[in-house]
């Protein structure tokens, strides 16, 4: 079993190496051979420092054969997108050939777009940046192109540019940076398992460790990192920080969670859940990191892109400033609690517009936020505080976005369903059940394969369905406490 983890996470070293490397060098020749003395390099640093603490006892057979064939999957799966990802007109390596859609979206051109407009313009939220001049405010999105993507608009505070102005020092060229961002989405992913899967101990963390290779072989993920969404590094990061908070590192902890939320927002619900927690210290570092950050970016971004900010702001929250509301396709696939408002336009319902969406969205706050303060009060009685918890109040956040796409709302709870069922034993019963839950989560169906709008909400409805559970499980329960286990869907 061990053995087979090791090649298993060299192998995963090696296909993200290879796109990074390829980024960086922009040649495939050169990654190649790169990227395999990194895969071997992770072997061996797998095995002379137990990176991947495995415990036997934990994993009866049935475990070790779902896991092993999850594991195949997620490889060859990866590495055929990584293909595409290194050579974009081999668009037949791509997750979903048939969707032109899929193929030629990416959400990296907006922040590519976004940086590079930063030294240009005062308003990088300028919708000239990403559209056509002749763009209809009325009608679908008439989008801009770079090579053979079309442009996504910029929907981020500015703080978030900071990373790809990193980045950006490593390359100029929009597909070097695609195979390059690829690259860092996998090595941040990979990090976070590994840090986080040990916490609630050797047993939990060796089935958690077992059920990941269901993250990155899910549809809807790998449409995430083909198109380079940054939702996958964003939750990421925000569980590391609070593993680091755990481990009593807060300073980094809190830089890294800090830079989460003023990038994207949401992963500010976890400050509400250590003010609970009344960690006093972590908070105010947080607050300190949080008003460095922003002054850092004003040397990317200057101050006027913080005037542009705040004017875009209310459709940011409202849900205006997204063009994906023009396609009613687009609805049909939102994930967001404010976001059912607009499925039930798709049904005729009457009314179904952004100020309902809006109450809608508020509503949904006031109740997740004493939901979140619970959960914080049940760890400080002394109950396990858990990465099961901390994910679950992260896909909560997701979910008061006014748009959530689909194939970005999937990774938490996909992740979160690894944690949670990590808990109860691996029985026959149990794997059915997760493989299940797993394959609801993967009924996902490209917006422009010719489905109606309401019938895609229905599709959608599903796996939108099992998030929802899945995160209120998850920050209503106790993970490892005395009558967790004992949940009547795994008797």
């Amino acid at each position: 079993m061990h053995s087979f983890a090791i090649l298993a996470l060299s192998l995963f070293t090696g296909i993200f190496s290879f796109a990074f490397v390829a980024g960086l060098s922009g040649s495939t020749i050169t990654s190649f051979p790169i990227a395999m003395l990194m895969a071997v390099f992770a072997g061996w640093a797998a095995k002379k420092y137990a990176i991947l603490p495995l415990d036997p006892d934990a994993a009866p057979t049935g475990l070790r054969w779902f896991s092993g064939v999850a594991t195949i999957a997620m490889l060859v799966l990866l590495g055929r997108l990584t293909v595409f990802m290194v050579s974009a007109e081999r668009t037949t390596y791509s997750v979903m050939p048939y969707s032109k859609w899929e193929v030629g979206h990416s959400c990296l051109s907006a922040y590519y777009i976004a940086n590079q407009a930063a030294y240009q313009t005062t308003d990088i939220y300028a919708n000239s940046l990403y559209s056509l001049p002749d763009d209809n405010p009325e009608s679908l999105r008439k989008a801009r192109t770079i090579e053979s993507f079309k442009v996504d608009v910029y929907e981020y505070p500015p703080q978030f540019l900071i990373l790809p102005r990193l980045m950006s020092f490593l390359t100029s060229d929009f597909l070097r940076m695609r195979m390059l961002w690829f690259g860092m989405n996998g090595f941040v992913i990979l990090i976070a398992l590994l840090v986080i899967s040990p916490l609630p101990g050797k047993i939990i963390g060796t089935r958690a460790l077992m059920y990941s290779p269901l993250i990155l072989a899910a549809l809807p993920v790998q449409s995430m990192l083909q198109k380079g969404n940054i939702q996958s590094v964003i939750i990421a990061l925000s569980m590391i920080s609070m593993t680091l908070f755990a481990k009593r590192k807060i300073v980094t902890g809190a830089l890294t969670l800090a830079y989460a939320i003023v990038s994207k927002i949401y992963p500010g619900l976890l400050v509400i859940y250590l003010i609970g927690r009344r960690q006093l210290k972590a908070l105010t570092l947080i607050v300190m990191f949080g008003i460095l950050l922003t002054l850092l970016s004003f040397f990317i971004t200057g101050w006027q892109a913080y005037i542009a900010f705040f004017h875009h702001l209310p459709g940011l929250l409202g849900g205006e400033a997204f063009p994906a509301f023009r396609n009613p396709a687009a609805m049909g696939i939102n994930f967001s609690i404010p976001g059912l408002i607009f499925k039930l336009k798709l049904f005729g319902v009457p009314g179904m517009g952004f100020p309902a969406s809006k109450l809608v969205g508020w509503i949904y706050t006031l109740i997740i936020i004493p939901v979140i303060l619970l959960a914080a009060r049940r760890t400080n009685e002394g109950q396990p505080d858990s990465p099961v918890l901390w994910l679950g109040i992260l896909t909560l956040a997701t979910l008061r976005s006014p748009f959530l796409p689909q194939a970005y709302a999937s990774f938490p709870p996909i992740w979160l369903l690894t944690l949670l069922c990590a808990y109860f034993e691996p029985t026959f019963k149990t794997l059915l059940i997760v493989f299940l839950i797993w394959f609801s989560l993967n009924l996902y169906v490209p917006m422009d394969v010719g489905v109606e709008p309401w019938r895609l909400a229905l599709i959608s409805g599903i796996p939108q369905f099992v998030t929802i559970a899945l995160a209120f499980f998850a920050t209503t329960r106790t993970p490892g406490g005395p009558t967790f286990e004992k949940q009547p869907i795994f008797r």
